[in-house]
């Protein structure tokens, strides 16, 4: 078996649900004043993505334009986007699937990939469906549940096929957390959003595309700062359990906060010095996004300047394993990616799972 010296973005992709639910609404059912949740989740200025020295904005048909926040009021931070009541997993997944921007024939996809912590059913996965919806007929599928890091680990895989067996794969990560939420909750209620974003990686010669370094890591001592506690086979489902108990709890979010940003610091020094570089090579930074002062905590530490931070907080929250490819895809979609660019993309999520991944553009 012939292996290939590098995989290659050759598409991006994204969806998200149509329906908007308002920071008001949210704040009213959770009895907390007007204007608390963009305070305490340090955004005051979103709907937006940072993209190099501009900013731009997103209209209500999910395409960029360029201004100030002055010239659009109307889009400032005070949305989510939850799934329809008859939208399930799979039917974000197969709209957010890139397959047209890479332009590969769909029977030449070897692999899918679905990062995701709510799979349409417990069993079976979620990934043969996908594949089956998008015609990927000759496509192996696996679901992976990395909770909010899950894209990047699907990623590697992905990388890792492509490199071996030279053949393209499908990278995708959705996530419907809105029904896992408890309004009970601030910490959680105010934050998770619903969205897809995916990935197409295809073989290439080129040295300096793909993965050229990437960190993955776990603290398995901090397991129980995010979880959904009953459901598994610790706590299997039982007649007259308490609902709550198949909702998202966090523990501690104060310590989720710390540990988040030291893991995402750690794993992109890593990955970038394994990648032979400095933070000063890298050209843009997108990062999973639970919190603004996460990420800006993170930029400092590592020594990134802030303009080259993708911001998508603001209109999509934190969409969980989407936030990341859908953060590129929008990216993308406003300054095409250039070849010879770098990526570094750097995550954590419950377990706790984290890691960095930089990523060459061909």
């Amino acid at each position: 078996m012939t292996s290939w010296r590098s995989s290659r973005a050759a598409g991006f992709g994204h969806h998200v649900p149509h329906r908007r639910v308002e920071n008001t609404e949210i704040e009213t059912r959770l009895g907390l004043e007007s204007g608390w949740i963009e305070r305490r989740t340090g955004i005051t200025e979103t709907a937006w993505v940072q993209l190099k020295d501009r900013r731009s904005w997103i209209g209500p048909d999910n395409r960029l334009g360029s201004g100030t926040v002055q010239d659009h009021p109307s889009r400032l931070n005070r949305t989510r986007r939850w799934a329809a009541p008859d939208e399930a997993l799979t039917d974000l997944a197969a709209k957010a699937a890139a397959l047209e921007d890479a332009g590969i024939a769909r029977h030449e996809v070897a692999f899918t990939l679905l990062a995701t912590s709510t799979p349409d059913h417990l069993l079976p996965p979620s990934a043969p469906l996908l594949a089956h919806r998008l015609g990927l007929s000759h496509s192996a599928a696996v679901d992976l549940a990395g909770a909010c890091s899950g894209f990047l680990s699907a990623l590697t895989l992905g990388d890792g096929f492509v490199r071996t067996h030279g053949k393209p794969a499908l990278v995708v990560a959705a996530t419907i957390l809105s029904r896992r939420i408890n309004m009970e909750e601030r910490a959680s209620a105010v934050m998770f959003a619903d969205a897809a974003g995916a990935i197409v990686l295809a073989p290439s010669r080129m040295p300096i595309t793909g993965i050229l370094g990437v960190d993955l890591t776990s603290k398995g001592n901090h397991y129980d700062l995010i979880s959904i506690p009953a459901g598994g086979s610790r706590r299997p489902f039982a007649a007259g359990m308490d609902p709550r108990e198949l909702l998202m709890t966090m523990r501690d979010g104060r310590a989720v906060f710390t540990h988040a940003v030291r893991m995402m610091t750690q794993c992109s020094v890593r990955a970038t010095e394994r990648a032979g570089l400095t933070a000063a090579d890298i050209h843009r930074f997108v990062p999973h996004q639970a919190n603004a002062r996460i990420v800006d905590a993170v930029c400092d530490q590592i020594g990134l300047a802030s303009h080259k931070t993708v911001y998508t907080i603001g209109e999509f929250r934190n969409s969980s394993a989407a936030t990341i490819p859908l953060s590129l895809s929008l990216a993308n979609r406003e300054r095409p990616f250039a070849s010879g660019e770098r990526l570094l993309l750097s995550a954590v999520g419950a377990g706790l799972t984290g890691g960095a991944v930089v990523l060459g553009i061909d």
